[in-house]
């Protein structure tokens, strides 16, 4: 059986060849990071959750019409995708003011904000992923015009789906990061949503509670991330609750 070709291993996933031209197998790691790498550690579990999770809102962004590069999942860690080119930028988008936003901009955490904010930074980790504004994305050419205002638009609706979904099960979505890249068609590009959507590139807060079922838990050592992870896969129907037989939870295949 012929090794597959890895093409690019990152902190939390590896991309390999795909079988077929144009796809890209992605694979989810258990490896988990903070602050620039800088907290590391490696928790069992954590890429099948995401694996799944981010099944799970591809899926339903595939479904009401937002284009993703997502195909189909191959197994507990992987998943089949589009090969694209990826716009080098975190668009992250904030409803609540959490994070680096309170830091920044010295807004208490939990701030609701009058409308969702958009930022974008220069994904570089060697320079720490720098806020930039349009200017410099217009200037440094890493997207066009109307690239971004594709790119905004999408964002907005990747927003209305994510809020929605989360109000339904009693969570907050606090704010998200996602990427986007361009796929090709000969000589035409379509800019697709890419990359992942999991609790590892979300903020998310249990409505009642406040609780954190995202990275945060283990950003401030809030205790286990696998619990948070499982209960909103939980949430969501990814995993069954817990059967009266006490065999525990199973992640639905």
């Amino acid at each position: 059986m012929a090794r597959r070709r890895m093409i690019y291993e990152g902190k939390a996933k590896i991309l390999y060849e795909g079988p077929e031209p144009g796809t890209i197998v992605q694979y989810f790691k258990d490896d988990t990071t903070a602050f620039d790498a800088t907290k590391k550690e490696v928790i069992e579990g954590k890429g099948v959750l995401n694996n799944r999770l981010s099944e799970h809102f591809m899926t339903g962004l595939n479904g009401i019409g937002i284009p993703t590069h997502f195909i189909k999942r191959l197994n507990m860690r992987e998943q089949l995708v589009y090969a694209v080119e990826i716009i080098p930028l975190e668009v992250v988008i904030r409803n609540v003011a959490a994070g680096s936003m309170s830091k920044r901009l010295g807004v208490e955490e939990g701030t609701p904000l009058p409308r969702p904010i958009i930022e974008y930074y220069y994904k570089d980790d060697a320079l720490h992923d720098p806020i930039v504004s349009e200017e410099h994305i217009f200037a440094f050419q890493w997207a066009s015009p109307q690239e971004l205002d594709e790119i905004i638009q999408l964002s907005m609706r990747v927003n209305d789906f994510l809020s929605g979904v989360m109000h339904g099960i009693g969570v907050k979505l606090v704010d998200f990061k996602i990427e986007f890249g361009r796929r090709f068609d000969n000589d035409f590009s379509r800019i697709v949503l890419a990359d992942e959507i999991s609790p590892d590139s979300c903020r998310l807060w249990d409505v009642e509670t406040g609780r954190k079922l995202d990275k945060d838990v283990f950003r401030r050592d809030l205790g286990s991330l696998t619990d948070a992870y499982t209960e909103l896969a939980t949430r969501l129907g990814v995993m069954p609750r817990k059967s009266s037989t006490g065999t525990g939870p199973k992640l639905v295949k």
